[in-house]
């Protein structure tokens, strides 16, 4: 099972096909973009916006992240093992799900340790192009400068976002849910969960960024104190 203590992997409507996932390397050229590429760049994008956001709500201690370059930018990177192999499992089976286009939405959800209440909810809206489904090798059009700009700009947004976003008082654990398409088996580790709502929330829409494969479209949803 997974490490309860950071939170369960969780599904909410669940996609997935037993296979061996091996590193998938990106083969992309200057203007071109395939599903493989796509879905490391997302997958690696998910595992960095994690980390920051983890970091800036304080959700762990500063000290247990570095700084690391990435898109241009420093971005944080946690330094807790146990943390860590937490995320590399989530996005081992993430990468399955943007592979095979069935991934819908990536949730990150921090609840009050003690009350158990949610007051937190960042949420990534995935938008698949399913029209390459059956030609899994071909290439879209794809500016590469032009994702990695938008990429830079949802870390900022991140990184920013803790000038209007409360404080958050109170210690917090965090769950991670991944929406997908219905026709689903839930894969070993993973629970079928409830939307994990924030109540009588306040909601901001952030920029997303488009691979032309995958279109990232991020939100939060808070609770004012």
């Amino acid at each position: 099972g997974i490490n309860a203590e950071y939170g369960e992997f969780q599904t909410f409507q669940h996609n997935y096909k037993r296979n061996n996932l091996r590193a998938m390397t990106a083969t992309q050229q200057e203007s071109t973009i395939s599903l493989k590429g796509s879905t490391q760049m997302v997958s690696e994008f998910f595992y960095y916006a994690v980390n920051s956001i983890l970091f800036q709500r304080g959700v762990y201690p500063s000290d247990s992240f570095d700084f690391k370059t990435k898109y241009n930018l420093k971005v944080m990177e946690t330094t807790d093992e146990r943390l860590r192999s937490y995320l590399e499992q989530c996005l081992e089976q993430l990468r399955g799900w943007l592979d095979n286009l069935t991934v819908q939405k990536l949730v990150l959800v921090m609840q009050d340790l003690e009350t158990r209440e949610n007051i937190e909810r960042w949420s990534f809206d995935i938008n698949c192009d399913k029209s390459i489904r059956n030609c899994p090798d071909l290439t879209k059009p794809a500016e590469l400068k032009s994702i990695q700009k938008g990429i830079q700009d949802v870390i900022r947004q991140i990184v920013s976002s803790v000038t209007f976003l409360p404080v958050l008082e109170s210690s917090c654990s965090f769950d991670i849910l991944v929406y997908t398409d219905h026709d689903v088996t839930i894969p070993v580790g993973w629970d079928e969960t409830t939307a994990k709502i924030v109540i009588g929330s306040e909601n901001v829409q952030l920029k997303g960024f488009s691979t032309s494969v995958h279109t990232v479209t991020p939100s939060i949803s808070y609770k004012m104190p």
